[in-house]
């Protein structure tokens, strides 16, 4: 009975390999779905903050000469798009709209004590046409938070009595101001609003406005703040689903933030509303304005735009002291000079496939045989996920593939983003284990009697290495190196193409736009960089014996070790390194300096970065490992440390919001710079393993051989 259920086991394994197959192949198609839906927009926009440069005016001696002479220079510059945010009495004297006062600044432009019964606040517009375009708008929104406001006027200058302190006034957002929107209109600006969800939602106010921008050009909204419009009131008025229609009545989109903590509160449901009109966009942040080079402005943006589909860029100033200490300064002209010209930035970009214009959504389709593809990949994901813990627990393989079957069933019933990002994390983990494991059996190989077969060869058994008897040592083979080098190639290459085999079935499952405009991500990203090597040295140290009881045997003796000061300093090491290896792991992962000229040196002579990880601590130890188990036991830690290349690779395809020839240009390049370090690391311990041999005694040789 039991070799039947073993021989079951061995056809099980058999199957579940051919369907981890059947499910590489079923992705081919989804991942040539998504490259054309990544080339289907290379459009850059650039966007202008024009708060920022109303603010940078109010230093300037002459203030809307400032304001004209910049706007046409950064129109010049190539400059498309300038941002607006939503008024308040502030922006609007900051405009030259009107001018505010509390009670004590109303009373003495009167000539008149204050009343110090009350602290309204005074208002006066400038001149007739901003009392007839921008009072409506402060009526609005005083109407909306039921304040009250009366008449005023000053020396024949129009204005209103605003019955709460001016302190309070100025936090109520307004409507846009239309004298800018015609002002940036008239010079030939796209108009982007920043809307906020700071006002009670209101259905037809919010159709009337989105119909005046319309007016004027809008195509896209950038919500300010970290909700979008409606958000607040969305379950009790359903507001996002309102507003997510008013949309879509005028053809407007959205924008999504680059690398927020999180996304905006209910882009995500307009995204699905507007059947993702949505354009990705990166701000670069005032002070790196000030501060960065025109080359390192040019290298962000184009990394940003090829590597990560940005299609809009925000541009920020602001006024600072000068640091000679002489006066103010600001980087609006920087910018115009660096973006435009003779080999600006936005020429840079225009000649690596990104020239500018407006930025346009991703076109894609759902065809009718999306769904079943999909299905044929969950099912490959299964499988490798169930060889993976049969390399573990080889008895359990049909239960585990049953219930794996059964478990993602229901899951695709409660949450079908939650069962791909599962079943994406699974496979992401299990393929480059088993290749691993892969390599290991072959270093171990399978006993025959009393012999053990390596790489096709018969390795002989040491006659009472232990004062037990109970464990055995190896006498390995005189190997020629051309022999060592050739098997350690193959068992890499054959490793390697196991652990890419999980790049189609990520890449498959997670074959969504929301995971390509970073409105879902893929989870588990610290589990995947730890979960292998854990695993591959679980492996290591306790299944590197013939029988399931030698490794519950190896178990219960690691267990019952007495715990000394030696393994808690190595536990304290080992921690230290776990923690820099995790401090290297996503988009906030420190470098250092050296590294970063490194990387700067591959961008610039490849094109595509391949990754630290891969090229210098993954593959090299990787390849000298396995070199090296055909001799030394030792070098196992080696091919522990090698699985950082493997992992790694399956991780750079699990960020789906870069292109996927990306993607396969950095991990080809990673394969093959690391290759090639790999044989100079081979080649130096040649050279030191035969000057070890030369110089140092007989008698310590067959020590260090045994």
């Amino acid at each position: 009975m039991r070799g039947k259920w073993h021989r079951l086991n061995q056809l099980t394994k058999l199957i579940l390999v051919a369907l981890v197959i059947l499910g590489v192949g079923a992705a081919i198609p989804l991942t040539v779905q998504r490259m054309d839906m990544e080339s289907s927009s290379k459009q850059i926009e650039y966007v202008f903050d024009y708060r920022d440069l109303i603010e940078v005016s109010e230093y300037q001696s002459r203030p809307q000469q400032f304001l004209e002479e910049n706007l046409q220079l950064l129109k010049d510059a190539g400059i498309t798009t300038m941002s607006v945010y939503e008024s308040s009495l502030k922006e609007l004297m900051q405009a030259g709209r009107l001018t505010y006062y509390n009670e004590k600044d109303a009373a003495l432009l009167q000539g008149k004590f204050p009343d110090e019964r009350t602290h309204f606040t005074y208002v006066l517009f400038t001149g007739p046409e901003e009392e007839r375009l921008i009072a409506p708008i402060i009526k609005d929104a005083l109407d909306t938070f039921q304040v009250s406001y009366s008449p005023w006027s000053f020396e024949g200058r129009k204005g209103l009595v605003i019955e709460q302190a001016s302190a309070d006034v100025v936090l109520k957002p307004m409507d846009y101001d239309p004298m800018t929107l015609q002002t940036l209109k008239e010079f030939g600006f796209n108009i982007l609003p920043r809307p906020t969800d700071r006002i009670p939602y209101d259905s037809e106010k919010a159709a009337a406005q989105l119909n005046r921008l319309k007016q004027y050009g809008v195509k896209r909204l950038l919500f300010d703040g970290d909700k979008a419009t409606g958000a607040a009131d969305q379950a009790e008025l359903k507001s996002l689903d309102s507003f997510g229609e008013l949309l879509n009545q005028e053809n407007i989109g959205l924008v999504a933030i680059e690398n927020l903590k999180k996304p905006q509160q209910g882009i995500n449901k307009l995204a699905f509303i507007t059947d993702y009109n949505v354009a990705r966009l990166y701000s670069l942040s005032p002070e790196d304005s000030a501060e960065m080079t025109k080359e390192g402005i040019a290298d962000r943006f184009l990394l940003a735009a090829k590597d990560r589909n940005i299609r809009m860029f925000f541009l920020n100033t602001m006024i600072k002291q000068n640091p000679q200490r002489t006066g103010l300064i600001h980087s609006a002209d920087k910018l115009a000079s660096i973006m435009g010209g003779e080999n600006g930035v936005i020429e840079q970009l225009t000649e690596a496939g990104f020239p500018p214009g407006e930025a346009q959504a991703f076109t894609y389709s759902v065809p009718s045989w999306d769904k079943p593809l999909r299905a044929v990949v969950a099912l490959g994901a299964v499988a490798i996920i169930a060889l993976l813990i049969a390399a573990f627990i080889p008895a359990v393989i049909i239960p585990v593939f049953v219930l794996g079957l059964i478990g993602s069933a229901g899951l695709f019933v409660l949450n079908s983003s939650l069962l791909e990002q599962g079943l994406a994390l699974g496979a992401a983990v299990a393929a480059p284990t088993l290749g691993v494991i892969w390599v290991l059996n072959r270093i171990y190989a399978r006993t025959i009697g009393d012999r053990r077969m390596v790489g096709g060869e018969v390795w002989t058994e040491s006659p009472s290495v232990s004062e037990s008897g109970q464990e055995t040592k190896w006498i390995f083979p005189n190997q020629s190196i051309k022999r060592r080098f050739g098997l350690a190639l193959n068992w890499f290459i054959v490793a390697t193409l196991i652990s890419l085999s999980a790049v189609p079935l990520v890449t498959g499952l997670l074959n969504n736009i929301t995971y390509s405009l970073v409105l879902e991500q893929f989870r588990g990203v610290s589990v995947l960089h730890f979960a292998p090597i854990i695993l591959v040295a679980i492996y290591v140290f306790f299944y590197s014996t013939n029988s399931f009881g030698g490794v519950i045997k190896r178990i219960r003796g690691a267990l019952s070790q007495p715990i000394t000061v030696l393994w808690v300093c190595i536990a304290v090491v080992l921690a230290a390194v776990g923690l820099y290896y995790l401090s290297r792991t996503g988009n906030a992962g420190k470098v250092s300096a050296i590294e970063l000229l490194i990387r700067n040196w591959l961008e610039s002579s490849f094109g595509v970065r391949p990754r630290f990880k891969e090229f210098m601590l993954g593959h090299p130890p990787m390849l000298l490992g396995l070199f090296l188990a055909l001799r030394y036991r030792a070098s196992w830690l080696l091919i522990i440390a090698g699985v950082i290349g493997q992992l790694t690779m399956v991780s750079t395809f699990t960020h789906i919001h870069t292109p996927f020839y990306i993607s396969s240009i950095r991990t080809l390049l990673g394969l093959g710079t690391g290759l090639i370090i790999g044989c100079l690391f081979i080649a130096v311990w040649l050279v030191l393993e035969g000057a070890w041999r030369k110089w140092m005694p007989k008698n310590v040789m067959k020590k260090v051989s045994a």
